[in-house]
């Protein structure tokens, strides 16, 4: 076992930061000695021979000028120390920690806004960009486990130029703050990369970064191939899915397909294909990435809550996408959980809808699926005001912690008012971090709460009821992976959002209004309705 051992130095007495280092040493594996405030140069270096210290920490908190005199003289005294092997570290105020880089000394200088994941990182010997290519894991489920307790951080990003979008992401690279990438491309991409005289050049950077060869991809990627590393992923397009999934893994490593069920098609305006036939090619898009190993994602139950759901109806959709992925031989499956769809659920029962989708997945799990749990903050749900949507960001993040995310996937604070650039991409991680640090700390256990209990058992038998209708569609076969019964659950309104009234693909007869927090259906005189009540109601033709 090392040894790591650090102070206050010279007349400094302020030792906070010592003690919360020496604790995420111990976390990392280290034996740790604690010398104290106000320790002398001659102690610091007593000690380090007497304890056989490996590394050396050195905190000092006072005025820069003075800090700057003794970090030099302690330099000085410790030099040989230094050629011997041991290393140093140094932990203050921001002027102080400039005077300590200007030393040269200190293999690593902390200012107080790395966060405690960082520190960890560097303690776990995971700091040095020389050998980073090799400790930071390549494979999403690699680099969960890697990083515990800390959930991965994603974020979305894409420019609406090329060279902008590269430039972003070697400065969010080298931020060293998060650890997937999702490479946002637009819209004419996302559905006309193989197909040029498709494209129209009036919509280039619509919605994102205008990728239009392979060697787009492959200098995109090797932008990210610095600081820590991070995952890249991207949309799976709305047309030519499987053209589109050998050419992301063959070039950016795609670290997981993240795809619909019943969306990005003719019924949403984003693609080319009938709600059937997408349903059917998304289905050979799981069992693609399946045969690879390549987790993969539904990102399915939030386009119903978007769109105004009940939260029944989202619930159903979580299940059905868990259900089909799993029968389509994906082993591990990313469950994202979107808080704030639609965005006047109450915190108690957002919290109950999320809990609720778990409680109906994860009897789904087993040796050949395994669930990893995503939650991110409602895309509609952020304030235009930023100092606001800064607040909301973090507020919703210490929520969703209560879920035990393995990836929080970080929506910027800018949302509703522009795309991230790379500065809020990293500000909003860093806000996203603190939240998560809070709450490992030791967060209150929010799931307790008695009511959100009651909602959550109360939901779990409502979606029961939404997806026994639905089997019942089936006459026999495999209702809730057959894609003719899921376009006829669609159209019929088993499955229905507000937003698809006068959708061809769809009933669109659905009304919903927040009722004590919730989203719940209702009738024409706004009266709430059970899921039995609308179902039966739909099914005799006067719903």
């Amino acid at each position: 076992m090392k040894t790591v051992i650090a102070g206050a130095l010279g007349e400094c007495v302020h030792v906070a930061g010592v003690t919360n280092f020496l604790r995420l040493a111990e976390e990392a594996g280290w034996r740790t000695v604690f010398l104290g405030p106000a320790v002398s140069i001659d102690e610091f270096l007593s000690r380090a021979i007497t304890e056989k210290a490996d590394l050396v920490g050195v905190s000092y908190r006072l005025t820069a000028e003075t800090g700057e005199r003794l970090l030099a003289e302690f330099a000085e005294a410790a030099d040989e120390l230094h050629e011997e092997g041991v290393r140093f570290v140094f932990g203050g105020t921001s002027p102080v920690a400039e005077k300590a880089k200007a030393t040269g000394f200190f293999e690593k200088v902390f200012a107080g806004e790395e966060g405690d994941a960082e520190v960890l990182r560097f303690l776990k010997g995971e700091a040095s960009e020389m050998i980073a290519k090799v400790l930071f894991p390549g494979r999403v489920i690699d680099r969960i486990q890697w990083k515990q307790p800390y959930p991965l951080l994603r974020h979305h990003f894409g420019l609406s130029t090329l060279q902008d979008t590269l430039r972003g992401v070697q400065e969010i690279s080298a931020s060293q703050i998060l650890d997937v990438i999702s490479l946002g491309i637009d819209q004419d991409a996302q559905e006309n990369f193989f197909h040029p005289e498709r494209q129209d050049s009036r919509r280039k950077g619509a919605g994102g970064v205008p990728v239009r060869s392979i060697e787009d991809y492959v200098v995109l990627f090797q932008a990210s191939r610095t600081g820590n590393y991070p995952l890249m992923r991207t949309y799976s397009g709305t047309d030519d899915f499987i053209r589109l999934a050998e050419l992301i893994t063959a070039t950016i490593n795609n670290a997981w397909c993240a795809i619909p069920l019943f969306w990005f098609n003719q019924m949403d305006g984003r693609g080319p294909w009938d709600l059937e036939g997408s349903i059917r090619e998304h289905q050979r898009l799981m069992a693609w990435y399946a045969d690879r190993g390549i987790p993969v994602e539904l990102n399915e139950p939030h386009h119903w809550g978007l769109r105004d759901a009940s939260d029944v109806v989202c619930i159903t959709a979580a299940y059905l996408s868990a259900y089909n992925a799993k029968a389509f031989g994906v082993r591990d499956y990313i469950a994202q959980l979107m808080f704030n769809s639609p965005p006047g659920l109450s915190d108690r029962m957002d919290l109950a809808k999320m809990l609720a989708i778990l409680e109906v997945i994860q009897p789904l799990e087993d040796d050949t699926f395994h669930i990893w749990r995503q939650t991110r903050t409602g895309l509609l749900s952020y304030p235009v005001n930023l100092m606001a949507a800064r607040a909301h960001l973090a507020a919703s993040i210490y929520l969703q912690m209560a879920m035990r995310p393995h990836i929080v996937h970080v929506v910027g604070f800018s949302e509703a008012d522009h795309a991230a650039t790379a500065e809020d991409v990293i500000e909003s991680c860093q806000l996203a971090q603190r939240a998560i640090d809070n709450a490992i700390r030791g967060a209150p256990d929010m799931t307790a709460d008695p009511r959100i209990q009651a909602r959550v058992r109360h939901l779990v038998a409502e979606v029961s009821v939404t997806l026994e209708a639905i089997r019942r569609l089936g006459d026999g076969e495999d209702a809730w992976i057959n894609p003719r019964v899921l376009t006829e659950a669609v159209l019929k309104g088993i499955l229905d959002a507000p937003q698809l009234k006068n959708n061809r693909f769809a009933c669109g007869k659905m009304r919903t209004r927040i009722m004590n927090g919730a989203c719940e259906a209702i009738d024409d005189e706004g009266n709430h309705l059970t899921e039995a009540d609308r179902i039966n109601a739909l099914l005799r033709g006067i719903g």
